[in-house]
């Protein structure tokens, strides 16, 4: 029996090959600045499609320079980045993988040079810097960026995108009644806190029919931070809007850290497919296959986002298939050494 791991899945206009995703991860290696792929990124993500993992998405790529996390984020904010990009993806489909694109914005988490900006004028933490609090003008600005960057993801070949939605950076300041405290439109109850996301969503949707997906912190471990059941409502409304599935992370609105164990944030994700019915991606300390086998047999999650072991090991879908006593087809170039 095949296992659940290495069964297809379809999204959209797309059918991934098995059910592991290479979650995005910050890579901090545009050492020129000027956010453009270099070989470095080729080797990188080029490995792990050799390595039979399904889906791989690139690092957060920033929508604008002011919104990079640091000098070295990749970058789509500019023409200039299509043709390293088109590069990447044309690779990595030349090895039997789908890729994505993680489509970000840093807010107040922002550590390049000048002003940065943000929902309101509160800094993360004392070491950084305060931001300034955004105008309805630089609102829709960046929405417009968000926007542009989709176009040059789908000009770049990519196969899905994801909006960042998390880990404290622009949106999830947004979305958080810890970090907005705006009075306008843009702030005050849940359903004006998705305002922007909702129009980013909606803008990318006018001109990206592929698969849309958006990643979310659904635990903010604050006493007065957005809760599981507001995690559910946002769900439901993006799910209305367009998105197709939602990458459940968490934490990051603040410098709270949470105690982590393998699985962690998996019931999250499997709260959020249940009640919305959007499809839902798991991710947080799977390491084996096993793991992510019970996560799909049970219907927690649909795809299995797989960060630091995939960083240790390109070839981690050969070992999660050693795991189910599953023969897993790999490059033929590699298979005197690839069947235990």
């Amino acid at each position: 029996m095949q296992p659940a791991l290495f069964t297809p899945f379809s999204v959209k206009n797309i059918t991934l090959k098995n059910r592991i995703v290479m979650s995005p991860m910050c890579m901090y290696s545009c050492f020129n600045q000027d956010g453009k792929v270099i070989d470095w990124h080729m080797y990188h993500y080029i490995s792990r499609a050799m390595g039979q993992t399904g889906l791989i998405f690139t690092e957060a790529a920033a929508v604008t320079p002011q919104g990079r996390i640091s000098h070295e984020d990749l970058g789509i904010w500019d023409d200039s980045h299509i043709d390293g990009l088109k590069k990447l993806t044309k690779a990595v489909k030349e090895n039997d993988s789908h890729i994505g694109v993680q489509l970000a914005h840093a807010g107040r988490k922002a550590t390049v040079d000048g002003p940065i900006i943000a929902p309101s004028s509160l800094a993360f933490n004392d070491e950084m810097k305060t931001p300034e609090e955004m105008s309805t003008f630089q609102i829709s600005d960046t929405i417009q960026a968000f926007k542009a960057a989709a176009k040059r993801a789908a000009e770049a070949g990519f196969d899905v995108l994801e909006i960042h939605a998390a880990h404290g950076y622009l949106i999830n300041e947004f979305l958080s009644p810890l970090t907005n405290q705006r009075g306008d439109e843009y702030g005050g109850s849940l359903q004006n806190r998705y305002r922007f996301l909702q129009n980013i969503i909606k803008e990318i949707r006018s001109i990206w029919h592929g698969p849309l997906f958006v990643r979310i912190s659904a635990n903010e471990y604050e006493e007065n931070g957005n809760k599981l059941e507001d995690f559910i409502q946002l769900a439901s409304w993006m799910k209305q809007d367009g998105a197709d599935l939602v990458d459940c992370s968490s934490g990051g609105v603040t410098p709270t850290r949470p105690h982590t164990f393998p699985g962690f944030q998996i019931p999250n994700a499997e709260a959020i497919k249940k009640e919305t019915g959007l499809d839902a991606g798991a991710v947080g300390l799977i390491t084996s296959g096993i793991q992510a086998e019970e996560i799909l047999q049970n219907d927690r999650a649909d795809l299995v986002f797989i960060g630091r072991d995939l960083l240790r090991n390109p070839y981690w879908p050969l070992k999660a298939a050693n795991e189910l006593n599953y023969s897993l087809a790999g490059p033929k170039q590699y298979e005197r050494g690839w069947k235990n």
